[in-house]
């Protein structure tokens, strides 16, 4: 009862809460239902809502110019680890922070608010007492919290009591995991997934200023090109292209002076191909010249995949190409379509930038590109070819010729020992190059050759006459060690005659001319950035090509070798390289990381190469896929040269709960009606085990269709295991 002998409308509480003073203008209407306050009390006010989400953040407005040359240009490309797409790219940690699943956090947010609500209504109606105002009445004066000043008697309760409630936010928000909420959910989340437009960066920054030339007082060449870049005349292989021009200025091989008297001049078509071109006629893939890369696929949201490796794209570079790729899959599985083209589109691209060359190897119709895309494309058998294909791959030294040719006719029957055929067919062909080079200041073309080989009195014997009148007395040496050979069980001579035949067949009478009468191309241009396309004339002639196939590989891995400008990035694409691997072209592709330079090999099977061979071809490529659709035998040589890794088994059992009281049993079987299941109780055990990367069961009946597994080395020596990578992302 209250001193007028009333009862107070809150019940009779022990310890009815305080309330502040109501001032007497605007206050507020007691709810029906709600408790009525005493003298000198608020009417409770409703438990405090949740703020408002605030709006999405308004889209950056578009770039003042409207070049979208500006915006490819100023897009960010952050470090990232190997084979991820780097424009554009959003960098994510190495390890996959816990997170709890969306369903048990918005329902622990939801029941953590529940009971935040709980306790402030308790508190609020006095249900819990009053000594949570304790505080408020033993540090602070009675006149404050009596004063006949009602508003300031209402502000300091109701700041009290908001205190009391941010706190009880605060814990609940923590035990609710709320701030997990707003970033997964909230505008953080929307923001991430809305693309934003970086606005232009400041002078000193932008790349379309060309800070470094001005840096280096070439203000005019930058102006130029400045200029040019806004008003949307530069495209990515002018950029390119004038990059490696302008590192060219700073490695001494040209001067500043002409390099701006260039660019003031010709704008972004200053330091041009020798082809004139500026573009590839027609692009399939995306292509980012700024880093080097062309995109491949995405990487899939796997958890077999590193975590910073999900859900970005995957692309290749000169960075990784150096150290070679190596691709199986059956027919069918996308490697022209998906991996062969990108790549030689991407090299062509590098080569009009003057930073790559690029050979080209295939069948005729393999779809890898038109020719206009090409500088040089030579059509073996084709009677409309333009160029020709040097035998003897421009050298003019009959040892190296030699070598090579050996290796092109039989290095795919030599056995990978020392003292094999393949070494003894170089000695049987440089016995016969040197002296008919001697004599007719040229290398034998193939019938001549034939000739040669076959052993027959006539060639021989004039070959001899020749070299007597030419006074070659060392050379006379060289033929009768061939002579002698002639006839014996152990001679190669036969078997290099019957592989030479395959190339004197009437397809090939206008090819490997070595009279200059033809435009014979020789893989010593790749001193200069030359994009060259080779047709094999496969149908008809399968084993022709393969000997022709072998014949670039050996002759592209000994040009390299020796060329004085190794700033240049060369690259060998084969196609096919069935039949191709031999152990001298795997001690080449060992080899080639050291020259800048790297080659693109793709198989049908690995079945297609010796099984000596597979380990070593493996490991001397630094990077390794495996398509769809490859067989368990092939898997299991990837599954090895992957090797194993240490990874966390988790063993779960169920036993089931014996119940021994009345109460128990009971319990037990109203849960097994409404489950259909006895009541079990779960263990689990967490162990540390070795397991396979990727199984070669994973590998053949795991992978979808248009995937495939794909681990990547540097050239640096960085390195990205095995990633499941979707092709068509």
């Amino acid at each position: 009862m209250d001193s007028d002998g009333t009862q107070d409308a809150r019940g009779t509480h022990a310890n009815p809460v305080p309330r502040p003073a109501v001032p007497q203008d605007g206050s507020p209407v007691p709810r029906e239902g709600s408790p009525v306050p005493r003298e000198g009390s608020p009417v409770p006010r409703e438990s405090p809502a949740l703020p408002p989400r605030p709006a999405l953040p308004p889209g950056v407005p578009p770039l003042p110019d409207g070049s979208a040359f500006l915006s490819w240009l100023r897009t960010p490309r952050p470090d990232a680890a190997p084979g991820v797409w780097r424009f554009g790219h959003r960098p994510r940690p190495a390890e996959e922070p816990e997170q709890a699943p969306a369903r048990q956090l918005l329902s622990g947010a939801v029941i953590a608010f529940l009971v935040g609500w709980l306790v402030w209504s308790l508190l609020w109606n006095g249900y819990l007492g009053g000594w949570w105002v304790l505080p408020l009445e033993l540090f602070t004066p009675g006149s404050w919290r009596h004063s006949d000043n009602r508003v300031g008697n209402a502000v300091l309760w109701y700041g009290y009591y908001t205190l009391i409630a941010v706190a009880i936010m605060l814990v609940v928000g923590r035990l609710g995991r709320w701030g997990e909420v707003w970033r997964r959910f909230g505008p953080p989340a929307w923001s991430r997934a809305v693309q934003i437009t970086e606005r232009p960066p400041a002078p000193e920054e932008d790349p379309a200023q060309w800070p470094q030339l001005r840096a280096a007082g070439a203000v005019d060449a930058a102006e130029r090109l400045g200029a040019e870049a806004r008003s949307g005349l530069m495209r990515d292989v002018d950029l390119a292209r004038i990059a490696r021009a302008w590192q060219g200025v700073r490695s001494g091989r040209h001067s500043l002076a002409a390099f701006s008297a260039a660019v003031v001049k010709d704008g972004a078509a200053a330091c041009p191909h020798p082809s004139g071109a500026r573009d590839l006629p027609g692009r399939q893939a995306r292509h980012d010249l700024v880093t080097g890369q062309v995109r491949l696929g995405a990487t899939a949201d796997d958890p077999r995949n590193p975590y910073q490796y999900r859900g970005s794209g995957l692309a290749l570079g000169p960075e990784l190409l150096g150290t070679s790729l190596l691709a199986v899959g059956p027919a069918g599985a996308g490697k022209t379509g998906g991996i062969v083209r990108p790549l030689a589109e991407s090299l062509s691209l590098h080569a009009l930038a003057g930073r790559a060359c690029v050979v080209v190897v295939g069948a005729a119709g393999a779809g890898l590109g038109p020719a206009d895309a090409y500088d040089v494309v030579v059509r073996i058998a084709h009677p409309d070819s333009v160029h020709d294909l040097d035998l003897y791959g421009g050298t003019t030294d009959p040892d190296e010729a030699a070598a090579i040719l050996a290796e092109a006719l039989v290095g795919d029957l030599a056995d990978p020992h020392p003292g094999s055929d393949s070494r003894r067919s170089t000695t049987v062909l440089a016995q016969l190059l040197g002296p008919f080079r001697a004599v007719h200041g040229r290398f034998p073309s193939v019938p001549e050759l034939r000739r040669l080989l076959d052993g027959t009195p006539g060639p021989l014997a004039t070959l001899r006459k020749a070299v007597q009148e030419a006074g070659q007395e060392s050379l006379l040496r060289e033929l009768d060690a061939r002579e002698r050979q002639l006839g014996h069980p152990g001679d190669v001579g036969a078997v290099l005659a019957d592989r030479i035949a395959l190339l004197d067949r009437p397809a090939f009478a206008g090819f490997f001319d070595t009279s200059g009468q033809s435009r014979p191309f020789s893989l010593k241009a790749l001193d200069h950035p030359v994009r060259v396309r080779i047709d094999l004339p496969e149908r008809g002639h399968a084993d022709a090509s393969r000997i022709l196939a072998r014949l670039v590989l050996a002759q592209f891995t000994a040009s390299v070798a020796v060329r004085e400008d190794r700033s240049l990035f060369a690259c060998l694409v084969l196609d096919d390289a069935t039949g191709v691997v031999t152990p001298e072209s795997v001690r080449g592709i060992q080899r080639l990381r050291s020259g800048n330079a790297g080659a693109v090999l793709t198989l049908r099977t690995l079945d297609d190469v010796p099984r000596p061979l597979r380990g070593p071809l493996l490991g001397a490529v630094g990077c390794r896929m495996a398509l769809s659709g490859l067989t368990p035998w092939d898997g299991q040589d990837f599954a090895e040269v992957w090797g194993k890794e240490w990874t966390e088994a988790r063993d779960v059992t169920d036993r089931q709960i014996i119940a021994e009281t009345p109460a128990g049993k009971a319990v037990h079987m109203v849960r097994r009606v409404i489950t259909g299941k006895a009541p079990t109780a779960r263990a689990v055990t967490v162990r540390q085990v070795e397991r396979e990367r990727w199984s070669a069961s994973e590998l053949a009946h795991a992978l979808p269709p248009g995937h495939a597994v794909l681990s990547l080395t540097t050239v640096r020596g960085e390195h990205a295991p095995p990633l499941l990578v979707d092709l068509r992302g």
